[in-house]
C-alpha cells in the first residue's frame, strides 16, 4: 500500500505541476477571486492524495481536480453569503470586461485553457515590478511561496507579505482577469515578456550564492515561455523569446567545470551543448525575425544563434554579431547592451578597439555596480599586456562579483597579472 501511495503521491505532483496553471486560472474566470482559487485548488490536490492511492489516477486527472475544486468552492461559498456576494460582483464585472481567447487556446480539450488571462493579470502594469515575476512564479508555474522567496532572493515572510499586498492590490483595483484587446496587447505584451525574460535571467546567471546557475528556474522560465507560444504563436517576440531562452540554455552543461568553476565561452566543451535543444531554437529565429521590424527578443536569439552555430570561438561569424548589436542598440539603447556590443567589436577589430568603447562607458550608472563591465576591461587590458591596469580592474569586479563560482574565476584571472610575491 505504501508504494502505491507513493506512486499517487507522484502522479498527483506531475498533474499538479503540468496542469496548475490551468487549474488555477479556470478557478479565477470562475469565480473571480486569486485567494479563493488558490485555496481550493490546494485542498483538490488534498483529495486526490487521498483518493487516487484507493481509486486509482483518473483518465482525466486535470478534470477531476478542476471539478473537486469547483465542488469545494461552491460549498465554501453557500458557507458565507457576505463572500458569495462580494464575488458575484466581481463575477459580473469580469464578465463584462472579458475579452474572449483565441479559439486555439485549449490545447488538450480536458481544461479550460485560460493561462493567457492569468499571464496578463500576473503582470498588469498596477502591480509593482517585484510582485509580477512573484505571481507569475507563484500562480503559473506552481510554486510555493518559500520557492519564490529563494527565486527572488528574500525570505520567506517578505515574499508572503509581497505576495498577500499583490492580490490585495488586484482585488481592490478590480484588475480585470482578461485577455487585452487587439488595441491594448503591444502595450502589455512587452511586461509580460520582461517577466518571463528576468525569471530566465536569475536562472541561467544567478544573482549570487554559491552556484553559478540556477537551472531549475531557468527551466521553469522555458516552461511558462513554451506555453505562452501556444497561446500566441503569431506573437513573433513571443517567438523570439523562447528561441532566446533555449539557444542559451541549451549551453548549461557546459559553462561549468566538473567542480562548478566557470567556465567561459571560450573554453567551453561545445560537445557538451544541447543539440536539439539548439535545432528547436534555431527553427524559432526565422518566424521571429520575418513578417515586420525585428524586435529585441528576436534579434538576441539571432545573435545566440550565430554563437550556438559556430564550431569554436574562431570560426564565430563576429561581423554580423557586431551589426545584430547595431540592431539591438538601436532598439532598445543600453549600456549593457553597449558593453555586450564592445566585446563583440574586440573579438572582430582587436582588444584595443573594444576597449576603447568600454573606455567611453566609463560613467554610466548602470555600469556601476555590473560587475561584467570591469571584468571585460580587465580582460582587454591584460590581453594588451597592460598588467597593472588589468589587475586593478580584476579586483574591481571582484568586489561586485555576486556568485562565488564568478570569484573563483576572477581570483584565478588576477592572480595571472599580479607580479609573483616573494617567499
Amino acid at each position: 500500500m505504501a508504494a502505491r501511495a507513493t506512486g499517487a503521491d507522484r502522479a498527483v505532483e506531475s498533474v499538479f505541476r503540468e496542469e496548475h496553471g490551468r487549474l488555477l486560472a479556470s478557478l479565477v474566470r470562475r469565480f473571480g477571486d486569486l485567494d479563493l482559487a488558490e485555496e481550493v485548488a490546494s485542498e483538490a490536490v488534498e483529495a486526490a492524495l487521498v483518493h487516487w492511492p484507493v481509486q486509482g489516477v483518473p483518465a482525466r486527472p486535470g478534470a477531476w481536480l478542476l471539478t473537486t475544486a469547483r465542488r469545494k468552492a461552491v460549498d465554501r461559498l453557500r458557507r458565507d453569503q457576505a463572500y458569495a456576494a462580494r464575488l458575484a460582483v466581481l463575477q459580473v464585472e469580469a464578465d463584462r470586461a472579458a475579452y474572449a481567447p483565441p479559439a486555439d487556446a485549449t490545447t488538450d480539450g480536458e481544461l479550460p485553457d485560460e493561462r493567457l488571462q492569468l499571464f496578463f493579470t500576473c503582470a498588469h502594469p498596477a502591480l509593482p515590478p517585484e510582485a509580477r515575476g512573484a505571481l507569475t512564479l507563484r500562480c503559473l508555474a506552481g510554486l510555493t511561496t518559500p520557492e519564490v522567496a529563494r527565486a527572488h532572493l528574500v525570505p520567506p515572510a517578505t515574499m508572503a507579505q509581497r505576495i498577500v499586498r499583490a492580490k490585495k492590490k488586484i482585488r481592490e483595483a478590480r484588475i480585470p482577469f482578461r485577455v487585452p484587446g487587439a488595441d491594448e496587447l503591444p502595450a502589455r505584451l512587452p511586461g509580460v515578456l520582461q517577466v518571463l525574460y528576468s525569471i530566465f535571467t536569475e536562472g541561467y546567471a544567478a544573482s549570487s550564492g554559491p552556484d553559478l546557475q540556477r537551472p531549475d528556474l531557468a527551466e521553469e522560465a522555458i516552461r511558462l515561455a513554451r506555453i505562452l507560444h501556444r497561446l500566441l504563436p503569431v506573437e513573433r517576440e513571443v517567438t523570439g523569446l523562447l528561441a532566446l531562452m533555449l539557444l542559451v540554455h541549451a549551453r548549461r552543461d557546459a559553462r561549468t567545470g566538473p567542480g562548478g568553476e566557470l567556465m567561459l565561452l571560450e573554453d567551453q566543451d561545445r560537445g557538451r551543448w544541447d543539440r536539439t535543444m539548439i535545432e528547436e531554437g534555431l527553427a524559432l529565429v526565422p518566424p521571429a525575425l520575418t513578417g515586420g521590424p525585428p524586435g529585441p527578443y528576436g534579434v538576441q536569439a539571432a545573435i545566440a544563434a550565430l554563437h550556438d552555430e559556430a564550431a569554436d570561438l574562431a570560426s564565430t561569424d563576429w561581423p554580423q554579431i557586431v551589426a545584430l548589436y547595431d540592431v539591438l542598440l538601436a532598439l532598445t539603447p543600453s549600456p549593457v547592451v553597449a558593453l555586450n556590443r564592445a566585446a563583440a567589436v574586440a573579438m572582430r577589430d582587436g582588444p584595443e578597439a573594444g576597449l576603447a568603447l568600454l573606455d567611453a562607458l566609463a560613467g554610466e550608472e548602470r555600469l556601476r555596480g555590473h560587475h561584467p563591465y570591469p571584468a571585460a576591461r580587465a580582460d582587454l587590458l591584460q590581453r594588451l599586456g597592460r598588467l597593472p591596469e588589468a589587475a586593478e580592474a580584476y579586483r574591481q569586479a571582484l568586489t561586485l562579483a555576486g556568485t562565488e563560482p564568478e570569484r573563483v574565476h576572477l581570483r584565478r584571472r588576477l592572480s595571472e597579472v599580479e607580479p609573483a610575491q616573494p617567499d
